[in-house]
C-alpha cells in the first residue's frame, strides 16, 4: 500500500526517529558519568544532551558535571560507537514499513546531528539506504550551525528543490524540534522511540510542533490529504 502525502517533501531526523539509538546512547553516557562520580540516569542524559552534537554536546555535559570531561571519555565513546556501527541498532517500530510505503516520487531527506558515516552505515544495516539516495545531511558536516539552528533543515529542503514551507519534518528531540519549528516547515513531534517517556510529547508541544504522533500509523494519518 502506498501512502498519500499532502506535503511536497519529507525530512527525517535520524536517531530516535528511524533508529532506536537514543536510549542506548544516553544509557552509555549516564553509566560513564556515574562511574566518574557524577550520578546520572539515562533520563537525565536524554533531558540534557539529546539532540546535541559536537562542541554543543560536550559543553552541555561539562555544564552538567561542572568540570572538563576526562580524556578517557572520548576513548570510551569511540569504542561504544564502533560497537554500534559493527553490530547495528534496531529501527524504531514501524519506521521501515513507513519508509517503504512512501510514494517513489516523493522527495525525502535525512537531516541529522550525526555524521554521514553513522547514518549511512545504519541505513545499510536497516536495508533502507536506497530510499534516501544522496539526500543525507549532517548538521556537523553540511552546515556551519547545527541543531538547534534550522540550517540543516533548510539545507535539506534546498537540496530537494522544495520550499521549506511545503515540507514536513519528523523530529523527536527538543533540540531538533526547536530548529525544525524555526525552519518554517510543518513539524511532527514523533514519540515512537523507546526513549520517549511520560511528558516527552508535552515538551515537544511547548516548543511549538504542529502535531504529535506516538507511532508511524499516526504519522501516516497526519500526512494524509
Amino acid at each position: 500500500m502506498t501512502l498519500a502525502v499532502r506535503f511536497d517533501a519529507l525530512i527525517f531526523d535520524f536517531d530516535g526517529v528511524l533508529l532506536e539509538s537514543e536510549y542506548d546512547g544516553n544509557r552509555h553516557i549516564a553509566e560513564y558519568l556515574t562511574s566518574i562520580g557524577h550520578p546520572t540516569t539515562p533520563e537525565d542524559s536524554m533531558a540534557n544532551f539529546m539532540g546535541l552534537a559536537g562542541p554543543e554536546f560536550i559543553a552541555a555535559i561539562e555544564r552538567w558535571i561542572e568540570r572538563p570531561l576526562p580524556e578517557d571519555y572520548y576513548t570510551a565513546r569511540e569504542a561504544e560507537n564502533a560497537r554500534a556501527l559493527a553490530e547495528g541498532i534496531a529501527a524504531v517500530a514501524g519506521a521501515i514499513a513507513f519508509i517503504r510505503a512512501l510514494p517513489d516520487a516523493l522527495p525525502r531527506a535525512i537531516a541529522s546531528s550525526s555524521s554521514t558515516q553513522w547514518i549511512t552505515t545504519h541505513l545499510d544495516h536497516l536495508g533502507i539506504r536506497d530510499a534516501f539516495g544522496d539526500k543525507i545531511f549532517s548538521g556537523r558536516e553540511h552546515v556551519t550551525r547545527g541543531k538547534p539552528a534550522p540550517d540543516v533543515y533548510l539545507h535539506a529542503a534546498d537540496a530537494l528543490g522544495v520550499d521549506i514551507a511545503r515540507c514536513a519534518i519528523l523530529e523527536d528531540s527538543p533540540v531538533g524540534a526547536t530548529g525544525a519549528v524555526a525552519s518554517g516547515a510543518h513539524v511532527i513531534g514523533l514519540c515512537a522511540g523507546s526513549h520517549c517517556g511520560v511528558g516527552h510529547d508535552a515538551r515537544l508541544r511547548e516548543i511549538g510542533v504542529h502535531a504529535i504522533a506516538h507511532d508511524f500509523g499516526e504519522v501516516a494519518r497526519l500526512l494524509a490529504p
